[in-house]
């Protein structure tokens, strides 16, 4: 699509945009992950839309189950309850039979029959286990039957894109117990769902499976299933195996929640919203060759991402360094080292995202490595710098010294595309994002007036990051002996700081320009990205507050959060992807940056606006965005449609908001842990961080609030290490 839109003219639809046919707020679903598997499911456990819906099994970006429905006596079972635990392993669900019928005599009386249905993703299968019990006085019998199907669909596919032409699908293969689905796609792959069941089912199709239950008083039966996203497993599949399944599938998150540091506090509600955080954050993490990642969010975005997990990681890094390395080390094996125009990859650039579906491979969508998102590498360069900071890791810096060189030499040469010290992005074909920023949506960088600017664009976070990129830099250079690099990459950074304020400040509007367009001229609307100077460094110093004081103006906070963009500006809409509505990270950053300059108030605000906006939030859970909609008194925040749920840079803004509230930071040189100006809001009394980390030492570390002041204690400390407070 074209940036230069015609004002008068309707908007042709964008490139991969995601048609909001169907609200996910009011479907509720219920997802579950584990590595390159996801499955969303209705509160039932079924699977019934899977038209334009995110509803199903997908594995790699393709959904290898389409169709998931129970039937007993023909009809649907009751709903009584259904949930995800607390470690995002296991669905449960409750269930009842309904009245049924045989002819005008109820055969079986509806609440007679319970049944639990437990399921749960492991290592490319998805595990279920149908419990039947008889509370009646009476013995029953009945009829249940499991439907289900694979449409192979592309998530692309299943996101509303059509295609011209798909791949062939199998006839079903049935055997004992088992059915076999495949397709062979247009990119010569063959993708096989495997389905099973345990006890072996009365009669089986290649759609339905259907048994016999009897039941006397009290008495139990179980049915076991399992759907496979691969070729036919060799393993015989029991009760057995799938509570050995579960078991594995329990120990790996457990082991990964005790890698990080926790938070515990006086307020009940902060510690659900917390927990609910660190379990999201557990499920979207998978372990690559190099290390964990977090995959960016379900249901449109479960695979490798560059800006969000480097966010992610940023976030993180003070409970969990482990992250970071993982990231920075995936990212760097992926570093683009060509051009190709289709990808937008350049040498040197980081990874945009990265898709293992068919469209991907055949190229339909560009996203089987794609390089068009401006910002990820400087993000990557900050995470390499704030990770030594954290950690004093020197054999991986060294390890990631040459890709942070390449990064460096990307932002001064692609990333610059016309010589004047800013970086700019433009796609280089039709089929890449036309806007490559964090705000990606086709109209969401634009002028006073409404006008969208014209590429190349210079936007004002990412001047921010390359600011702080070299910073990182010259900082790693300094400790590996290279002093005449820092220094020069120490005089570019201070050389672009003066530039920015001279090309970007408005007085007029109290903040940073939102971007520079294609000639030179500056966006001059208020928006949350100017809060991103803040967190990079890059703002003068006698300018934060007045960016502060736009940022935390009744335009801008809504009282939940800070929106995107502000009311009174042209483009204005609460309810818009990135033009007004609300997003965590996005807060959760700004929240930092007003930490860097020791704005606490602000920072205290922003906590106290999204901890209120999450009790309203389903499982306690900050979505990827909601609308910008001002608060009102009784009423909860605004949902947005299709907003993802888990999402990874929104679980980590609490992490963010504790390490700005507590002014947390680390001197792994000086065997130091700091806590700069620790505040608290005033809805938390109190706070216990546990298992703060720095090298094999450790400690617990205790703040209760009185007042405006917080006083800090250590309960617990092993190693070498010292805990300093600076008031």
């Amino acid at each position: 699509m074209d940036d230069r839109i015609s004002n008068d003219e309707p908007d042709p639809v964008p490139e991969f945009y995601i048609p909001a046919t169907t609200s996910l707020a009011e479907l509720e679903p219920r997802t579950l992950k584990h590595g390159d598997s996801f499955a969303v499911f209705d509160h039932y456990g079924d699977v019934l839309r899977s038209d334009r819906s995110p509803q199903g099994l997908f594995h790699r970006d393709t959904r290898y189950l389409s169709r998931l429905e129970v039937r007993i006596g023909g009809k649907r079972p009751l709903l009584l309850s259904s949930t995800v635990d607390d470690e995002n392993v296991l669905m449960s669900v409750d269930l009842t039979n309904p009245d049924v019928f045989d002819g005008r005599q109820i055969d079986l009386p509806r609440d007679s029959i319970h049944l639990l249905r437990s399921k749960f993703l492991w290592m490319g299968h998805s595990y279920e286990r149908f419990a039947f019990r008889n509370f009646d006085t009476k013995a029953h019998e009945m009829t249940v039957e499991i439907h289900f199907g694979a449409d192979f669909a592309d998530l692309f596919e299943a996101r509303g894109q059509r295609r011209a032409k798909r791949g062939r699908s199998h006839q079903p293969v049935v055997s004992a117990g088992r059915v076999v689905l495949a397709y062979d796609g247009l990119d010569n792959e063959t993708r096989v769902t495997t389905v099973r069941f345990d006890p072996e089912p009365e009669f089986l199709t290649g759609t339905a499976a259907r048994f016999r239950v009897a039941l006397a008083p009290g008495q139990r039966s179980v049915v076991l299933m399992a759907v496979t996203c691969a070729a036919q497993p060799a393993h015989a599949f029991s009760g057995e195996r799938y509570f050995f399944r579960l078991r594995q599938a329990r120990r790996a998150v457990r082991a990964a929640k005790l890698r990080t540091a926790s938070a515990t506090t006086a307020n009940a509600l902060l510690n659900e919203a917390l927990e609910r955080a660190q379990a999201d954050l557990a499920m979207l993490m998978t372990d690559t060759d190099e290390g964990p990642y977090p995959y960016a969010g379900i249901p449109w975005f479960s695979t490798m991402f560059g800006r969000d997990a480097i966010i992610t990681a940023h976030m993180m890094l003070w409970a969990d360094p482990t992250v970071a390395r993982g990231v920075l080390m995936a990212l760097a094996a992926r570093q683009a080292t060509a051009e190709d125009p289709l990808r937008d990859a350049e040498p040197g650039k980081i990874l945009h995202e990265t898709r293992g579906g068919e469209m991907a491979n055949l190229r339909e969508v560009p996203f089987g490595l794609y390089y068009g998102s401006v910002d990820s590498t400087p993000l990557f360069v900050m995470l390499a710098g704030a990770y030594f900071e954290r950690t004093f890791d020197m054999p991986t810096i060294r390890a990631l010294w040459p890709h942070i060189e390449a990064a460096v030499t990307w932002i001064d040469t692609y990333g610059d595309r016309d010589g004047d010290g800013f970086v700019e992005y433009g796609r280089r074909t039709e089929e890449g994002l036309a806007n490559q920023g964090w705000k990606d949506s086709h109209d969401s960088i634009f002028h006073a007036d409404g006008t969208l600017a014209q590429a190349p664009i210079a936007l004002c976070e990412v001047q921010g990051y390359v600011y702080a990129a070299k910073r990182a830099a010259a900082r790693l250079a300094r400790a590996m002996d290279m002093g005449p690099r820092a220094d020069a990459l120490d005089d570019q950074a201070a050389e672009l700081a003066f530039a920015f304020d001279q090309a970007f400040w408005c007085d007029d509007i109290g903040t940073y320009a939102l971007a520079l367009d294609g000639e030179k001229r500056p966006c001059r609307v208020r928006s949350s990205n100017a809060g991103h100077a803040l967190f990079s460094g890059i703002a003068d110093p006698d300018k934060a507050a007045q960016v502060a004081a736009t940022l935390m103006s009744g335009d801008s906070f809504s009282g939940w959060g800070i929106r995107t963009i502000p009311q009174g500006e042209s483009r204005y809409n609460p309810m818009s992807y990135h033009n007004g509505s609300i997003w965590p990270h996005d807060n959760g950053l700004i929240a930092l940056g007003l930490a860097r300059y020791g704005l606490k108030e602000p920072v205290l605000r922003l906590f106290g606006g999204l901890f209120d906006a999450s009790p309203y939030m389903e499982l306690r859970r900050l979505p990827e965005l909601f609308c910008g909609f001002s608060r009102r008194a009784g009423k909860g925040p605004t949902l947005y449609p299709v907003a993802c749920a888990p999402q990874a840079w929104a679980s980590a803004t609490l992490f963010a908001l504790l390490q700005a509230s507590l002014g947390i930071a680390f001197d792994p040189a000086g065997r130091e842990i700091r806590f700069d100006e620790p505040r608290l809001p005033s809805f938390l009394d109190a706070v216990v961080l546990r298992g703060l980390s720095l090298g094999p030492a450790c400690a617990d570390v205790s703040f209760c609030r009185h007042g405006a002041q917080v006083a800090v204690s250590v309960l617990k400390r092993t190693g070498n290490l010292r805990i300093i407070t600076t008031i």
